[in-house]
């Protein structure tokens, strides 16, 4: 088991070494510190999601996909986190120069 583990370790971390691979990857690492904030908020609390919903003026459904990574509304993932003692920060930063032509090529995009 030791070993298999390794080789995936390894074979993250030669992923890691492309850029676009890289920042996504760290993007679905931070998701899953959020939905664990929030699941262990509903656990610590001996809640559902239906409950925890119910108490923030959200659907269910809303609650499972910030818990599942998928985080489509913003402004729900902020109302969510706020009524846990949570702040949302996005923070958008300037990609240099030499950087944007083998990420847009990555992403195949003009």
């Amino acid at each position: 088991m030791k070993r298999r583990l390794r080789s995936i370790k390894t074979h993250l971390d030669k992923k890691k070494k492309n850029p676009l691979f890289r920042e996504l990857h760290e993007l679905d690492m931070e998701k899953a510190e959020i939905a664990k904030k929030i699941i262990g908020y509903r656990i610590n609390n001996n809640l559902t999601q239906a409950e925890l919903a119910d108490k923030l003026s959200v659907s269910q459904q809303q609650i499972s996909k910030i818990e599942n990574g998928e985080f489509s509304n913003i402004a729900t993932l902020a109302k969510v986190l706020l009524s846990l003692g949570y702040s949302l920060k996005i923070e958008i930063y300037k990609i240099p120069k030499y950087k944007l032509p083998r990420l847009r090529h990555k992403l195949k995009i003009a």
